[in-house]
Parts: structure tokens; sequence; C-alpha cells
């Protein structure tokens, strides 16, 4: 479909000269030659850009301008006029003119005009087309289930959330929903009605992360476009950013992403024009960031930066009551999706669901449920519909679990306790913190009993 463009002259020259010229450039021409139908003219063909003259016979343009703007504000508008006054120029700028032109209008000149205000339009469109996707979806408390460390979570971020620009740093294991706690802060914090736009920054190939992030001018590198492009930080201007994954950014990105942070400005690349933004920053991670600072793979500027406010969601294996409340919404989601009906789970298949040890969190049982209502032939997910997930009726579990096996001979408790220890330290890399928290015993607990039973973390790893 050929862009719009609506005349608003009533210098029948002028006008025609210019639907002559920008035809030939493609783009579908309307003509208005009377001030007074500009708006009806506008409502009729829904221009896409508008040509407004300053000196209209009877109205005034800038007056016009004005009225455009409280009605289709969306629609941007270049003056023209055959006088070169600039307070006038400047006045019509602060009406929310996009640009101003002076007759005669140098085609080069219009062009380069029009080639802007139609980059401007696709940005603006692609944010808000990403805006209606990303917030199609209204997050309530009820979604996240209702177990006591989930109440608790969501009672510290929901007074997170109030804040316009505390940044926070999501920790949590991969597939525990921290992108969706991240938007679930968006859509009830002061900028609901700004864009949301998450980024994986391990799925961002590193050659290309500060263009992604930060946008890049044409022709800055070999292979970038020849056309400005915006990065993630400028679409989510007066809005959200999550940062997912943030471990995973090399360490010079990390060093323009600090100034982001501090001072709210950045260049594009190639770009020699500051440009200011106003972004909240989420950011999230599976890995432990202050051992990556320890290891010299992450700035320790840059941890205490984000490091604002902290909140950790607990895995699944945490938080099993909760097990039954999602996989009954997922159910009802794919049975949507699948056209099936589906009047519930048996007591069975739940059983199984909260034995499971779930080392993919949530997004492990989602799957699992999209896979058990894509197959189902009735109208009730059972026990059997399970079987790919190696959990049997008599609560045995799969090869890779831990399981304890009880000698006839008998076995003494440090012995068990020794052992279990010593593999859950090896589990986590000989992380203590992740340690305690998979046997359920503070820190100094676990450090006591290794203490006592003579266990040192480097025994521990292999």
């Amino acid at each position: 479909m050929k862009p719009k463009i609506l005349i608003v002259d009533d210098d029948n020259l002028v006008s025609l000269s210019l639907k002559k010229v920008l035809t030939k450039l493609g783009y579908e021409i309307d003509v208005c030659m009377e001030g007074g139908k500009a708006l009806d003219m506008v409502e009729l063909h829904q221009p896409d850009v508008i040509l407004l003259d300053i000196y209209l016979t009877t109205h005034n343009g800038l007056d016009i301008l004005k009225d455009l703007q409280k009605r289709f504000f969306d629609i941007p508008v270049i003056m023209i006029t055959g006088y070169a006054d600039v307070k006038i120029a400047v006045e019509a700028m602060k009406s929310g003119a996009f640009d101003f032109l002076l007759k005669p209008i140098d085609i080069e000149q219009l062009k380069i005009v029009l080639d802007k205000c139609m980059n401007h339009l696709k940005l603006k469109r692609e944010v808000q087309g990403l805006h209606e996707i990303l917030n199609e979806e209204q997050l309530t408390r009820e979604y996240f289930g209702k177990s006591k460390a989930i109440v608790k979570l969501l009672n510290t971020v929901e007074k997170l959330a109030q804040s316009e620009d505390t940044t926070i740093l999501l920790e949590g294991e991969s597939g525990t929903g921290k992108e969706v706690f991240a938007k679930y802060i968006h859509q009830i914090s002061p900028r609901s009605n700004k864009v949301f736009i998450p980024i994986n920054c391990a799925a961002i190939p590193k050659e290309l992360a500060e263009s992604e992030l930060f946008g890049h001018e044409k022709g800055a590198f070999t292979g970038a476009s020849n056309k400005t492009k915006m990065g993630k930080f400028e679409l989510a201007n007066g809005g959200t950013i999550l940062l997912d994954e943030i471990g995973e950014l090399t360490l010079d990105i990390q060093v323009k992403l600090l100034r982001v942070l501090q001072e709210k400005k950045f260049y594009r690349v190639g770009g020699e024009r500051e440009i200011s933004v106003d972004v909240r920053i989420l950011a999230a991670t599976n890995k432990n960031l202050e051992e990556e600072v320890a290891k010299g793979n992450f700035r320790e500027d840059l941890f205490y930066r984000l490091n604002v406010a902290r909140v950790e969601i607990p895995s699944l294996r945490e938080r099993k009551s909760d097990i039954p409340l999602l996989a009954y919404s997922f159910m009802k989601q794919y049975a949507l999706k699948f056209n099936k009906q589906i009047k519930g789970i048996d007591d069975e298949a739940l059983e199984i669901l909260q034995g499971y040890h779930w080392k993919g969190n949530i997004r492990e049982l989602k799957n699992a449920m999209e896979r058990a209502v894509l197959m189902l032939d009735g109208n009730e997910l059972k026990a059997q519909h399970f079987g790919f997930l190696k959990l049997q009726k008599d609560g045995s579990v799969s090869d890779d679990e831990f399981v304890l096996k009880i000698p006839p001979t008998g076995v003494k408790a440090d012995i068990v306790l020794r052992t279990l220890i010593l593999k859950t330290l090896d589990i986590t890399k000989g992380n203590q913190v992740q340690a305690a928290k998979i046997l359920g015993l503070s820190r100094s607990k676990l450090r006591y009993r290794m203490e006592q039973l003579g266990i040192e973390v480097t025994k521990a790893i292999h």
C-alpha cells in the first residue's frame, strides 16, 4: 500500500505541482484547497503525512495545526510557507509540526524530510505493535499462585513497582518466570501506559549487542543498514526495558550500560549526537552476579548500580502447592489453542506433577502441559498422559534424581548427611548459598554441618 499524503494549500499551481512530483515518487496524494475543510479531509482520507500551508486565504495554518494536534496528534504535519519568518517557524515546531519548508519547495529537501517522516512512522508503528502484543494479557496476582513464598514475593514486588525509576534485579533459576514478573512490575507501575520491551541478552550476537541496545547511524559498520536504526533503549523511551540474562553481556557493553544507568544518555554506534532517554531498567539473571564479579566476568560498579532492589524468585520445587493452579491455567490455555474440551486433571496426575523435580521450573511445566493436552484424546488428563516425565505411580523418580538406598546392614546418619551435602555441593559446583537453599538450611547451618563433618568446598568439587 502506498503512503498517503494530504496537501492542504489553496494555491492551485503549488498543489498540482506537488501532487505531480509526489505521485511520481510513489505516494498517494489528496489535495484540500480550503482550510475550513482540512479536518474533514483528514478524517475522510486518513493520510500518513500532511503538508500544510501556513498562509491560507481564509484560515491560519497554525490554528489548523493546533486542531490537528488535538484530533490527529499521531499524524506528522510538515508546514510550508512562502515567507522566511523564523518566529513563525519556531511557533510551528512548538505547536507540534514535524518539519518546516520554505516555498519554492526544493524537491530534494522535500524527499529528505518525507524519508525522515516515513522512518519515524515505521518506528512508531513498530513500538505500538510491540506494546499491543506485550500487553494483550493483563496479569493479576492469581496468575502467579497462592503459596506463601509467592504471596510474600508479590507483596514485595508490588511495593517496588510503585517507583517510576527504581532499578530492580530479578534473580532465579532458568524458567522461574522472571520475564513475567518483570511484565507484572511494569503493568502495575506508573509507566504502565508506556511500552515494555524485554531483551534476551544471551540471544544477541556479541558483535551486534551495542547496535541492538543503542542503535546505529547508517553505514556505521560493515553490514549496517543504509538507514539510521533506533536501538531498544530509544524504542523503550518513557517505558520499561528488561535486560534478561544480563550476565551474558560482554565487559565493553557493560561499560556503556553503566553510563545509561547513571546518566540516561548514550550515543548510537557511529553517532555524534548524544541521546537522552527516560527508561526504567529491570534486569534478570540466573547467574550469581556476585560470583561473576569475583571471577572478573561482570563489572562490580554495574552490579551495585543494578542491585538497588533485589528480588529472588523461588523455584517451582519451593512452591509445589502452586503446581495444580499453574497446571490448570496452562491446561485451559492449550485446550483453547488446540480446540479441545477438557474438564480437568485427575488426582493421580496432579500427584505426579507435584512429585516431579521440575528442573526447568514453570517453563518445563508449561511445555509438559502443552504436550499432554496436544496428545489427549479424551476429556480428562490422567497419569498416563504424563508418562514422558519418567515418574511412576509408585513414586520412583527418573535416573537423574537423588535416590537414597539404605543397605540391609544399616548406615550411620553422619555418613548419609555427609554424602547428601557432598552431592548437593557437587550439583551447585561448590556454591554454598545454592546448596543451603536446596537442602532447606540456612547458610550458617550448612557451614556448621560441613565443619562438623570435615567437609571442605575444594573436596566437594570433582
